[in-house]
């Protein structure tokens, strides 16, 4: 892959044999951030799990202190009192049965993430092949499926966001954007961090954090020293 000058000069300030302390790596990272839009930064974490074995899967959701600097739409499966709460707390869209054909057969899916209440489930569940492989499908584990509307949009919306892992055992997710301070992203990161540290599966031999990266949209990587989280 050929990149751009501006790349190039960035990676030039980053040792990549080396393994950077969390505040230096953010620093550097967002330094390295020089694209003419507010790139997203992002950690890479590849796990020592297997997520071939149910036991050792990662899922979960953190709130970001500082948000993510991005404005997230909330689509909400909900009837009744619950639709009701869902509109009170700032969901985008509400619905149930009448969202099926609409996301079916429009291919409508102008939404970030996707809330229902447990008895919604047999409804979204028939849109299992839409939203499955665009990692919308809401989950308990992630706090999506539940009774609580109003705390899982508000969370949402204040800058919670989901954690899992890929085929190849790594994490990827948004800490925030290069617009953020120094501290507002440390801050961030330390929260996710901190959240996949406890999720750790017990099945997990040997290391568990392989490796960690920062990285902007359009820069260099930073490795961070895993050992800082262990």
């Amino acid at each position: 892959m050929k990149h751009g000058k501006k790349y190039m000069e960035a990676a030039k300030a980053i040792d990549h044999s080396n393994l950077y302390d969390p505040e230096e790596a953010v620093a550097l990272v967002k330094k390295s951030a020089t694209a003419k839009f507010d790139e997203t930064i992002e950690a890479h974490i590849r796990t020592g799990c297997d997520g071939r074995h149910a036991d050792q899967q990662i899922r979960g959701a953190v709130v970001l202190p500082n948000g993510t600097g991005k404005k997230v739409r909330v689509l909400v499966f909900a009837k009744g009192a619950k639709a009701d709460e869902a509109k009170a707390a700032g969901a985008d869209y509400v619905g149930e049965m009448d969202l099926v054909p609409k996301i079916q057969n429009e291919g409508w899916l102008d939404f970030d993430v996707v809330v229902a209440t447990p008895d919604m489930m047999g409804v979204v569940g028939r849109l299992g092949r839409i939203l499955g492989p665009k990692g919308l499908m809401p989950n308990p584990k992630a706090g999506t499926v539940t009774m609580d509307v109003t705390k899982a949009v508000k969370d949402i919306k204040a800058g919670k966001i989901e954690y899992r892992l890929d085929k190849a055992n790594i994490i990827h997710v948004p800490v925030g954007k290069a617009s953020f301070t120094e501290e507002q992203l440390s801050q961030n990161f330390k929260a996710l961090m901190d959240a996949l540290v406890k999720a750790r599966p017990s099945t997990v031999k040997g290391t568990y954090l392989k490796s960690v990266t920062l990285a902007s949209t359009m820069g260099p990587g930073v490795k961070v020293n895993p050992t800082k989280f262990q």
